[in-house]
């Protein structure tokens, strides 16, 4: 999985990072707010790490902003010096899901992080080969995308969108992101490839309202999937 952490002390960055991947997972710093926010324009994250006191955003504010911007699948915890009751609460108000104080266990963050993984990315999601968010089902051995139990013919780009869509349901997904990981690079703002292939996947596929999940043009960012009632 992977992790962001949002950290402008350079040593506590470094901890953070040291114990995310002694976990297993991929973990990238960030020192403020505007680089987790120019970041998101082109990556995706599993998890968000981060401190109140950043130096040119308050904490709570960057955590409303990732809610109203990324979508609420991803969790977010705080690490943080202050635990007071007023604080705890007004960072779960926010968005956020945990938090964790200062100075950092790691035998602590690695099970809060573990089990927020698990709550938000059920296994069947992760490591199976069939992605199964019923009415729809998609198979990625075969490359085949189901509906209802029925094929719905997908092509092999159209199912490698559809399937990033799906697997990031809840997430805004950044265009950057899906042109990288479909075709291996950054198409540009110029080409219409993306929309294209996007537009069969919403025909084909029958993605829209009656069948639980609508997707969403996010402008100038890129797409979010989304079931329908959690938007």
């Amino acid at each position: 999985m992977k992790v962001a952490s949002i950290e402008d002390d350079p040593a506590q960055a470094a901890l953070i990072k040291k114990i995310i991947e002694s976990a297993g997972h991929e973990c990238e710093s960030f020192r403020d707010g505007v680089s987790i926010i120019r970041a998101l324009r082109s990556q995706i994250f599993d998890l968000f790490i981060l401190d109140r006191n950043l130096p040119d955003i308050d904490g709570q504010e960057l955590v409303q902003w990732i809610r109203n911007t990324v979508g609420s699948s991803a969790p977010i915890i705080f690490v943080t010096s202050y635990i007071s009751e007023s604080f705890v609460v007004g960072a779960l108000d926010a968005g956020a899901d945990d938090y964790i104080p200062k100075p950092i266990r790691e035998s602590e963050l690695v099970a809060r992080v573990s089990a927020l993984l698990r709550r938000s990315y059920p296994s069947s999601r992760l490591d199976s080969a069939i992605l199964q968010i019923d009415p729809f089902s998609l198979d990625a051995k075969t490359k085949t995308a189901m509906l209802h139990g029925k094929d719905v013919g997908l092509a092999p780009r159209e199912f490698d969108v559809a399937m990033y869509l799906f697997k990031n349901i809840g997430q805004l997904v950044p265009r950057d992101a899906i042109e990288k990981a479909v075709w291996g690079r950054v198409i540009g703002p110029d080409s219409r490839t993306l929309d294209t292939h996007v537009s069969r996947v919403r025909m084909k596929l029958g993605v829209r309202q009656e069948n639980g999940v609508r997707l969403i043009n996010v402008y100038s960012h890129g797409f979010r999937l989304v079931r329908v009632g959690e938007e």
